[in-house]
């Protein structure tokens, strides 16, 4: 009886040690390498374990890559994991550039994968030329009617400038700037709807693909329309500044005019306010007189009589004035 106990207890252990190796030992991926013709040695893979390593993401694409003719050093695929890199992106892009007779290390590879870019997909577009096509870019020619210009983009990575290279954006920016200097410099918006090569002619030539991860095989112009006159838009709103600028100088001198009328009104009532004043005191230079002796009675009557004669003339003046317009208004 205790024999048996102790058999079934040790086979239990073995059961327990066998299922802790195959759990943190991958017997399995060990067995599928060495059946590959891949020299993995199995403490390797347990090194991977302790190194908190998924072994899968790095002995499958050795794998392959051996599969592929690739001579690449495991310790290296384990080194571009640990920095963050995707091993199966970097193999898959190698065994294509190897396929298309493009030069590219794993260094490289490596570099171009860590600094955030699909080198895998950079190395497709190396051999299968990427499209990128522009927004409307909005030109205006010198005789001031705005054109407006869709261009397509066909351009190849460089892996050689793949790191450091700037993306499409700024291919996208520079052709865009010169669609707009080249529509700026015709004379007429008639030479741009006639020569649309001639636009990219010109930006082709410029070398824009200069410090970018792309090398520009061609610029073509998909489509080309007319936009506004903007000539005759900034010459309307030219006028109609200078309009409203003439209507403020016009208001000013109406209200300097306005302000002067007020001035000479109020001049003309100190003007009477100083005759009313002159002639109250007239009694009492009068009164004066004819206390001092200087004026008599007759003195006095002699001149009311040659005011109430002055008086009669100029109201006779007056009728005749009348009498005259009323004849020359019937005469019309």
């Amino acid at each position: 009886m205790m024999t048996e106990i102790g058999i079934i207890i040790v086979l239990g252990l073995i059961i327990v040690a066998f299922a802790i190796l195959f759990t943190f030992v991958p017997v399995a991926l060990w067995i599928s390498a060495w059946a590959a013709g891949v020299k993995v040695g199995i403490f390797t893979l347990v090194g991977m374990r302790l190194r908190r390593v998924i072994p899968a993401r790095v002995v499958n694409p050795l794998i392959k890559a051996v599969k592929a003719g690739l001579d690449i050093n495991i310790n290296k695929l384990e080194g571009h994991y640990l920095a963050g890199g995707n091993v199966d992106r970097v193999v898959n892009a190698l065994i294509a550039a190897q396929r298309a007779n493009i030069e590219l290390t794993f260094e490289r590879a490596a570099a171009i994968d860590l600094a955030g870019r699909d080198v895998l997909e950079a190395v497709q577009m190396s051999v299968n030329p990427k499209v990128i096509e522009t927004p409307f870019i909005a030109g205006v020619a010198m005789d001031g009617i705005e054109v407006k210009a869709k261009a397509r983009i066909t351009v190849r990575a460089n892996i050689d400038r793949l790191v450091g290279g700037a993306g499409e954006d700024t291919v996208i920016a520079r052709v865009g700037e010169g669609i707009v200097s080249t529509i700026g410099s015709a004379q007429n918006h008639k030479e741009v709807l006639e020569n649309p090569d001639r636009i990219s002619q010109t930006v082709l030539s410029k070398g824009l693909d200069s410090g970018t991860a792309f090398e520009i095989l061609s610029i073509d112009i998909a489509d080309i329309d007319i936009g506004k006159n903007i000539g005759a838009v900034l010459q309307t709103d030219q006028a109609e500044a200078d309009k409203k600028i003439a209507q403020a100088k016009a208001e000013e001198r109406r209200a300097m005019a306005v302000a002067q009328e007020q001035e000479m009104k109020a001049r003309v009532e100190e003007m009477r306010a100083k005759v009313v004043e002159a002639e109250a005191e007239v009694p009492l230079a009068m009164a004066e007189a004819f206390r001092s002796g200087n004026m008599g009675v007759m003195d006095y009557m002699n001149m009311k009589n040659v005011m109430a004669d002055t008086d009669m003339r100029e109201s006779i003046g007056k009728a005749t004035d009348d009498g005259q317009d009323d004849n020359n208004n019937r005469r019309k």
